[in-house]
This record gives C-alpha cells, structure tokens and sequence, in this order.
C-alpha cells in the first residue's frame, strides 16, 4: 500500500510541475544564470524552467541558478562561458549579445512588431529557428539559441520635459541609449540626441540633466525609481519588443539522449510563456504606481504613430547595410510578421462570427 501511494504521489507531482523525489543523483546537471535579480522576468522564467525540466525528467536533469554575476559579468563574459562550457545556460537582451551576434539587434528595430500577440507568435515560430542557426554557425557550433521571450515588456521613450505625442517633439531631447549603433541611429532620426549612458549612472543623469530621456519599460522606469530623478512623461509608441535570448551550450544540449533533449526544448518553452506573462501582470501596477506618483501617460493615435515609423524608416536600411546579416533577419523578420498578422487576422475573423 505504501509503495502504491508514493508512486501515485510521484505521478502527481510530475502533472503539476513539482520537483520529484530521486533517490540518485541526476545524470545531468545544467548550471543556469541571469545577470539581475528575484524580482525579474528572467528568474521568473527560470523557476519555472527549473521546475518543469527537474520534474518532467524524473529527476535526471537537475538545474542549478545562478542570478546576478556569480558566474559572470556581462553579455561578453557570459557567452564565453556558454561557447567554453564554463556556463550552461545564459539569459541576453539583444544589446547584451550584439557584440558576438550583431544580426540579434533586429529585435530592436522599431515598429515592426504591433503588439504583444504578433510578436509572440512570431518568437515561438521559424524566425527563432533561423536566428539559431546563424548563431550556431557564427559561434562554430558551441552556443545555441533555445528560445526568445521577454523581458520587460514594450520599450516607450520617456523624459523629463514634456508630453512626446510625435517625433516632433522629441526634438533636441538628450535620449540615453546604450553604446550600440542601432539605438543612436534610431534616436537621431527620430530628431533627437542619442547619448550613451551606463545604467547604474541614468537616475543621477536624469536628476543632473545630462540626459532628459530614455528608452525603457514601464517596470524597469519604476523598478529604478526614474520618476523620483524627474522622468515624469511616458509616451506608450511600444517601438519595440524587449526580447529576452535565452542561449545554451550546443554540446552540453546535445550530449543529452533524445528524450531528455525533448524535455530541455519543452521546458524552454514553459520559459517562454511564463517571460511572456510575467510583464503584463507586473505592468499594471507599475502603470498605477507611475500616474500616482504624478505621472504622464500619452497613448499616440494611429496617426501618430504612423509618422514615428515613418520618421524611424531609414533605421531599416542602415540595419540591413551596415550589420552583418543584417538583410537576412530582417527579411526573416518581416515575412513572419506578415504570416503572424495574417494568422492572428484570420483567427479574429472567426473568433467575431
């Protein structure tokens, strides 16, 4: 009787994700890591892979966190680890990995994207697959993409002066961007005046005036507390898609029997979806506590931001001239965008009879 409830106890377990009870060692480990912290998307995403692969392995894959810099420091440190095997697994913005696969900065093109189910779809299809293998082949086979999800949201222009309502106004605005080319390029032909910041720096940089803008979500804005350095104007344009890539060890993924293989690619995708969730729900609070404290919030009509794509266009035929690759993920881009917005439009048109 004993025996029967424990087995009926472990069954249950792995149904709801639980981690299950071995009594041996797992015959893999995988050593996770993410440079932030517990309040995250990323270690949301991380718990629950953990969970998923731990249980749905039967404890043959145990999955050990690291968040923060235990393991290292930054994109470039981080993914040398992974292509060396020092790391198996390593959360980047597409910033974080642009150094080593510049192509990932089409994530950070403006406007392609409209909402959160497009891009969805889109990072759950073909478009993540070829990204992949361009990795696969730029890195000699040793750093592989597993999956693209989100962290943080939408990125807004926000600043400290006034109501951005078209590109108009953002002109001669100071916008804190990152050291890569693609986000100056999009600050300038957007009018206004990219200037590269460290993050750490950006709170006292607002309240100093060296810079009076940025681009960020609503839970990295309030997360950091901007609005008590003066970043009081939020403009919802949603340019682009914060995309989290998710990358592991080729050799150590592929090390593994096949049906352990499955387990990774399913967990990776329970990661997906739970990143994908995870900045909607924190979103609304964030959104409250911004307009409590004083906050601006301006939602562009379609008009509107028509004319900032318009205004960003050329951004496209920078991109596809000057990175390499640039032209390939782009056109990937696109094509599934097109193929999402016209799945998504069909689904509504029966969804509406």
């Amino acid at each position: 009787m004993l025996k029967l409830t424990l087995k009926a106890l472990l069954a249950a377990a792995v149904l709801v994700g639980a981690p299950v009870l071995s009594a041996t060692a797992a015959d893999y480990t995988i050593r996770a890591t993410a440079n932030s912290n517990e309040n995250d998307e990323d270690y949301d995403g991380l718990v629950v892979f953990k969970s998923f692969v731990e249980s749905a392995s039967n404890g043959a894959i145990e999955v050990e966190l690291f968040i923060g810099t235990q393991l290292c420091a930054n994109g470039a440190e981080c993914l040398q680890g992974v292509a060396d095997g020092s790391i198996d697994v390593y959360i980047s913005t597409s910033g974080g990995a642009a150094g080593i696969f510049p192509y990932v900065q089409v994530l950070d093109l403006p406007y392609l994207m409209a909402n959160d189910r497009v891009a969805e779809a889109v990072l759950s299809g073909d478009f993540t697959r070829k990204m992949r293998e361009m990795a696969l082949a730029d890195s000699d086979g040793t750093i592989r993409l597993m999956t693209i999800g989100n962290t943080g949201g939408w990125r807004n222009f926000a600043n400290t002066k006034r109501v951005v309502r078209t590109p108009d106004d953002l002109a001669g605005l100071k916008i804190r961007t990152v050291v890569a080319d693609l986000p100056q390029e999009l600050v300038r032909a957007l009018g206004a005046s990219p200037t590269p910041i460290p993050w750490p720096e950006l709170f006292t940089s607002f309240q100093t005036g060296v810079v009076e803008g940025s681009k960020n979500g609503i839970t990295d804005i309030m997360g950091m507390k901007f609005p008590d350095a003066g970043l009081q104007y939020v403009t919802l344009d949603g340019h682009a898609y914060m995309g989290a890539l998710w990358w592991m060890n080729n050799a150590k993924f592929m090390d593994m029997p096949e049906d352990l293989r499955r387990v990774v690619v399913d967990g990776f995708a329970a990661l997906q979806q739970a990143t994908f969730a995870s900045p909607k729900r924190k979103s609304i609070q964030a959104y409250s506590d911004f307009v409590a404290g004083g906050g601006s919030l301006y939602v562009p009509s379609p008009a509107e931001k028509a004319m900032f794509r318009e205004a960003a266009a050329p951004v496209y035929d920078w991109f596809k001239s000057n990175i390499q690759g640039g032209g390939e993920i782009f056109d990937a881009l696109v094509a599934a965008v097109a193929e999402a917005e016209a799945d998504l439009e069909a689904g509504m048109a029966a969804d509406l009879k």
